[in-house]
């Protein structure tokens, strides 16, 4: 099992290194890999706060001895691909270089230098992957730190959280058989399964997203839960989305209300894998919503059904096919049509809460802590 956590213009990375030997020990051989990476064109102040943090890194080695850690110093990666992506990228098919040394499947964990991890971490993964030997990844569960100094900064992370755990949870009730989190820091691979999809991109964001979509794609992916990494909450400019975009975004608009794709969405977008048996047997549907037809219109919709219902033998066959088609991409994409048309984005927690009511899970008079516990909770079940 070989860790690998990028690293740029970071001054935390010992802290995510202690949280990881403070971990119990998993039974196979463990390495950690931090790729510190910049751009070739990184300013001086990001290069100096990049040099001190090998610095630390080396000294803390040092210090560590018996703990098993690589440095890999990235510091003038072309400026068109330079970013997380690339970084993650090297670091990952390091992994897969050293696992081929020893000729083993061995499990590729990604993490971030920001983040600190259960002490049960790296035991629950191994086991997790022991205990289910057809999955190619799985997401690791995470919950971001809700009581910090900075109050402001509570509010803003619970309802960004809220956000994505709400979005999973309408994807689930929507009838789409990919609905996993995507966070970069809280996901694990095998080898094998990283090599099959072509390795890791280079985004400079949205590369996790992009990344685990494909090993989805491969089915048997998998949710671990009985442990967690806890990503900071803290404002961040690293790249143009995520959470530190996400939280600095919040605290600069001073609103303290964060926006989310209506609850109608997802109604509009359940009729869809409610058609799948129709569509196979060569039915075309009408969305109700004409609008939602317009997108699919868009993007060619019947058309593509027909070529599938052409090339396949089985229903099971089709539907696989199916959502290689309509996939999280296409997703992400009639959401944000539908926000342009007709559904813009509203509160996160009205619509959280429409949700639960939806499913007979109402929590109506619960606070924004208590709801987004609650959330932490369903995507347990």
């Amino acid at each position: 099992m070989i860790a690998v956590i990028p690293c740029y213009n970071e001054s935390e990375t010992t802290t995510t290194l202690d949280s990881l030997l403070n971990c119990t020990a998993p039974n196979a051989a463990f390495k950690v890999i931090v790729v510190v990476n910049q751009s070739e064109i990184t300013s001086e102040e990001v290069t100096q706060r990049n040099l001190q943090t090998i610095s630390e890194l080396k000294e803390w080695k040092v210090n560590h001895p018996d703990f098993p850690l690589e440095i890999l110093e990235e510091l003038s990666l072309p400026k068109k691909h330079a970013g997380v992506g690339l970084a993650r990228k090297i670091g990952m098919d390091e992994a897969v270089h050293l696992f081929h040394q020893s000729q083993t499947d061995g499990i590729i964990v990604a993490l971030d230098s920001d983040c600190v991890v259960d002490k049960n971490y790296l035991q629950e993964i191994e086991a997790h992957f022991n205990q289910n030997p057809n999955t190619p990844g799985c997401s690791i569960r995470y919950a971001h730190p809700i009581q910090g100094e900075n109050e402001n900064i509570n509010i803003g992370i619970i309802q960004y959280e809220l956000h994505l755990r709400y979005y999973n949870q309408a994807l689930k009730w929507a009838g789409f058989p990919f609905a996993f989190h995507t966070v970069g820091s809280s996901m694990a691979v095998r080898s094998s399964a990283y090599q099959k999809q072509g390795g890791m991109n280079k985004r400079k964001a949205g590369e996790d997203f992009y990344f685990l979509q494909k090993i989805i794609e491969l089915g048997g992916f998998t949710e671990l839960n009985t442990t967690c990494v806890i990503p900071s909450p803290r404002i961040s400019d690293r790249v143009p989305f995520g959470t530190g975009k996400a939280i600095g975004d919040f605290i600069e608009s001073k609103e303290l209300t964060y926006y989310t794709y209506q609850f109608e969405t997802f109604r509009l977008l359940a009729e869809i894998p409610a058609w799948l048996k129709q569509l196979f047997e060569g039915n075309k549907k009408i969305h109700s919503n004409s609008k939602a037809q317009e997108f699919l219109d868009s993007i060619q919709f019947e058309n593509k059904v027909e070529e599938i219902k052409n090339n396949t033998s089985s229903f099971s066959k089709f539907e696989k096919r199916f959502y290689t088609f309509f996939n999280a991409f296409t997703v992400l994409k009639f959401t944000h049509f539908m926000r342009d048309h007709g559904l813009p984005n509203r509160s996160v927690i009205e619509e959280a809460k429409l949700l639960l009511r939806t499913v007979s899970k109402p929590k109506e008079e619960a606070n924004l802590s208590e709801l987004l516990t609650y959330y932490r909770q369903l995507d347990r079940e």
